[in-house]
């Protein structure tokens, strides 16, 4: 019977509204699976970036984690540029009160951690400190997945034969919002 009123009161917090994934203790995970790289140095490149995240909501609205960033970049005729990259990410996203979309919100993204860009045959390659900072939007297709865009300016700080490398990349991806103990234990005593 214990396992039954488990399942029911995860399947009650799975359904829960688009307020309540951005609520303390839930958890996010997911990332960016496409980034199209609007570059400032070469505007005609494209790239594929795989940008794995996870994050815990601190407070409502709040969420601290981490992310991983792995990336190859390639053009006809260019060099090819590998990216990497790994560090700590923090998101606000709005209230309520200014939601555009009924099941839509607007977030702020911030990243900084340890970085690279390499390009090979010679090209520029830069290590060192990573820093991004972009406002994005969440649209809930369910209560607990969310398709997402971000709009990011990157800045690469660092070693190598180029001390200083930034773009500004338009990324799309999916979050899935788990609800944490706290949203469950309130789930299972609204139930009863």
């Amino acid at each position: 019977m214990k396992k039954i009123t488990l399942l029911f009161v995860l399947a009650v917090a799975f359904c829960a509204s688009a307020s309540a994934q951005i609520q303390k203790g839930n958890v996010l995970i997911g990332g960016n699976l496409s980034n199209i790289n609007l570059g400032l140095d070469d505007p005609k490149v494209f790239s594929f970036d795989i940008t794995p995240k996870a994050a815990w909501f601190i407070q409502d609205n709040v969420a601290l984690g981490g992310y991983v960033n792995l990336g190859i970049q390639t053009a006809k005729g260019a060099p090819t540029t590998t990216t990497y990259g790994v560090g700590a990410l923090g998101r606000y996203y709005t209230g309520k009160d200014a939601e555009v979309l009924r099941h839509g919100r607007f977030f702020a993204e911030g990243t900084v951690g340890v970085g690279g860009t390499n390009v090979s045959d010679g090209g520029g390659k830069t290590n060192g400190l990573n820093l991004g900072v972009g406002p994005g939007f969440a649209y809930f297709v369910t209560p607990n997945i969310g398709l997402e865009t971000l709009l990011k300016y990157n800045g690469l700080v660092g070693f190598g034969n180029q001390t200083y490398q930034s773009n500004l990349n338009l990324s799309f991806g999916f979050q899935i919002y788990l609800p944490g103990k706290s949203t469950a234990r309130k789930v299972e005593s609204d139930v009863r």
